[in-house]
């Protein structure tokens, strides 16, 4: 590609293409292109001048390399990439705010002062009808004022400042549009669906195959706790599916042949083969706007308190306007007085509050579905952790392969392996990628797999029935014994590690030995995480008493439970609600979503189940558990910000209704400074909250 280079400085480069514009799919593809490249650490492109602002931490002449080597047609892009790009929305409103600018100025340049008289009039029509809308609905909001204001204007003959309040409010309202659409673009973004392998059922059986090419009429396996990928109808198989992303609700849906289900949408229990109807267009972005715009989980209580405040505020608004008018008999300043409201700032500001802090959360990566979480998580006093892929590393290892019986170890863990490869856990997973580096190759070699959650897998392995699982599934629930002669090698297994069993016809297989080892930054985020305020920490596992005791006590953690079922979790936690206490849950499997849903905020790992996942109100990255840490700032400094706003609001608006009533202020003058205050006010909560 030709580009020739506008400004350097150190490792940041703008740089234009030989081209006079980009169209929007062209700017998001070179966008894309250079964010693949580690060397590149920040990247805007510009499509109204086809250039691009570069930050890279690689050599000048590497970054040129790549530049060079672009090119529009050899440069393969994700159709997400293009649903969720913000481009076209940030163009629509630019050219809604200059259009509005020249119109207005056109207008007072280029028309007589009848013609303007005529169309100010018209355009005054429009803001009457908005407030008798409110009162109709016997509500008493800034629409009212707004249109009492310009009237006002317009009987008493002051044209031009009914024409300048009509333009500044039109240009608030666009700018108020713009900034929220904006927010919850950006989080819809960041909660767009991104599933990179499916399993395919093929008539040689299930395939792993990469998402992208799938293609209609594809039949996809998706099992208990797994996202579905794609729109599609049910064609055989039964299951209960949380529709939560889509609707709202928790409650899980029946779900059977010939049945319809959409994507992101997650198995909660069962397991469904699924003839694919839809592969474009599952990022699922317009339908999480929607749900994001209409679900009243985005608001903190804190949040709507605020606005029913400042909605409250408007009659005394009205009244302080009536009794200017009444002891000054001036019309103008009267009508200075109604330029002023409070519940506009506040209704602007305080949501964009909210997405915005959820929006730096993502940068962080931490996903919450809305503001009421956040102010859970600042309110907090006791957090419960799970042990597994939580406390302990995200990606726990096979340490060994212990063998009750005559096969070889290599086999055995092959066999687990097999079954293991369906399932979304870290200890699933370690199994797979222990048989993968060895190069065991484990097709399918069994039956359908049953997984009974917080206690293991059943299938059938040549004829024979297989379990692997948790020591109470095997030992106690399906009855299998120890072969004989191994009860001495069956009671020397480690405490160290993390035991899974593995049995065929109810007799001990093997036992593997899991590494499960604590995160490195564990103890400092429980230390942290104290001084933030959390009076409370507890632990929770379903891992022995030995192995949950030592790591408990490397993390720092006084208090925790050994042995617990998935219900027992869920109970403790209901319980501590009960005594007072406001609960946060962070857990990463299945058997964590009882207790992620009784929590007053439940948060998952993001590399455990997608059932965990959808469930929680918050997810957070599974690279570092500090941010927790992170999480917990967010929130606090969050409810500090709406706090400042609300007061600062209150008293600048007051400040500016006393000077409108002194006849200080021109009605033009005190709707600009009241508009641009609500800007100020808007763009200030957009800003980052951690300096």
């Amino acid at each position: 590609m030709k580009f020739t280079i506008k400004h350097e400085a150190g490792h940041r480069i703008r740089i234009h293409l030989a081209m006079e514009r980009m169209t929007f799919r062209e700017a998001d593809t070179f966008e894309y292109y250079l964010e693949g490249f580690e060397e590149i650490s920040d990247v805007r492109v510009y499509e109204r001048t086809a250039d691009a602002a570069i930050v890279f931490s690689c050599g000048r002449e590497r970054i040129i390399d790549i530049i060079r080597n672009f090119s529009f047609e050899g440069t393969e892009v994700p159709d997400r990439v293009f649903e969720c790009s913000g481009r076209e929305l940030a163009s629509e409103y630019h050219d809604r705010i200059v259009t509005a600018v020249i119109l207005h100025f056109g207008k007072r340049i280029l028309l007589p002062f009848s013609l303007r008289m005529v169309l100010d009039t018209i355009r005054t029509a429009g803001y009457i009808r908005r407030g008798i809308r409110t009162l109709k609905n016997r509500k008493l909001q800034v629409e009212a004022l707004d249109a009492l204001a310009i009237s006002s204007a317009m009987l008493t003959g002051d044209y031009d400042t009914a024409s300048n309040v009509m333009f500044l409010l039109k240009i608030g309202d666009t700018l108020e549009e713009w900034t929220h659409k904006r927010s919850v673009d950006d989080l819809a973004r960041r909660m767009s669906l991104n599933i990179d392998n499916v399993w395919v059922l093929t008539d040689n059986g299930e395939v792993q195959t990469d998402s992208s090419s799938v293609v209609c009429g594809d039949r996809v396996v998706v099992r208990m706790g797994n996202m579905i990928p794609f729109d599609g109808e049910v064609d055989s198989g039964e299951a209960m599916v949380n529709q939560a992303s889509m609707t709202g609700e928790s409650d899980a849906v029946h779900k059977g042949a010939g049945m319809s289900v959409f994507a992101g949408t997650v198995v909660q229990e069962g397991n469904l083969v699924i003839k694919v109807t839809k592969t474009e267009g599952c990022g699922r972005f317009d339908k999480i706007v929607r749900m994001i715009e209409e679900s009243e989980k985005m608001k903190s209580s804190l949040e709507s308190k605020a606005e029913r405040i400042a909605d409250g505020l408007v009659p005394y608004t009205l009244i302080a306007a009536g009794l200017t008018w009444a002891i000054s008999r001036s019309i103008v300043k009267a009508v200075s007085v109604l330029m002023v409201d409070y519940s506009c700032a506040i209704k602007m500001t305080m949501p964009i509050s909210v997405l915005s802090a959820i929006k730096e959360a993502s940068e962080h990566g931490i996903t919450v579905k809305g503001g009421k979480y956040l102010e859970a998580v600042a309110d907090a006093d006791m957090i419960v952790f799970d042990k597994t892929g939580t406390i302990t590393k995200a990606q726990p290892t096979v340490a060994k392969v212990i063998a009750f019986n005559d096969e070889t170890e290599d086999e055995l863990l092959r066999q687990a392996a097999c079954l293991e490869e369906h399932f979304p856990h870290s200890v699933a997973r370690a199994v797979v990628d222990a048989a993968f580096e060895k190069g065991l190759l484990h097709d399918e070699m069994h039956t359908n797999v049953e997984y009974i959650v917080a206690h293991g897998i059943a299938s059938e392995i040549d004829g024979e029935k297989a379990v692997i699982g948790s020591y109470h599934f095997l030992f106690e629930d399906e009855g299998v014994v120890i072969p004989e002669g191994k009860k001495e090698l069956f009671d020397s297994l480690p405490d160290d590690y993390s035991h899974l069993y593995f049995a065929k016809n109810g007799r001990l297989c093997a036992c593997i030995l899991i590494e499960d080892p604590l995160r490195s930054e564990a103890r400092d985020v429980v230390r942290g995480l104290r001084k933030l305020g959390f009076e409370h920490i507890v632990m929770m596992t379903g891992d022995s008493e030995k192995t949950a005791a030592k790591i408990a006590a490397e993390a720092g953690i006084t208090e925790y439970y050994a042995e617990v079922l998935p219900e027992d979790k869920a109970a403790y936690v209901e319980k501590a609600k009960a005594e007072g206490h406001r609960v946060i849950m962070v857990g990463d499997g299945i058997n964590d979503s009882p207790a992620l849903s009784a929590a007053d905020a439940g948060i998952a790992i993001s590399s455990g189940a997608e059932i965990a996942r959808q469930i929680a109100d918050i997810t957070i990255g599974s690279e570092n558990l500090e941010g927790m840490i992170v999480l917990k700032e967010i929130s606090t400094l969050l409810m500090n910000r709406i706090r400042f706003n609300y007061r600062t609001i209150a008293g600048v608006n007051t400040g500016l209704i006393a000077l409108g009533m002194a006849g200080v202020l021109s009605p033009s003058t005190s709707a600009m400074l009241h508009n641009g205050s609500t800007i100020a006010f808007g763009l200030n909560s957009m800003t980052h909250l951690l300096r």
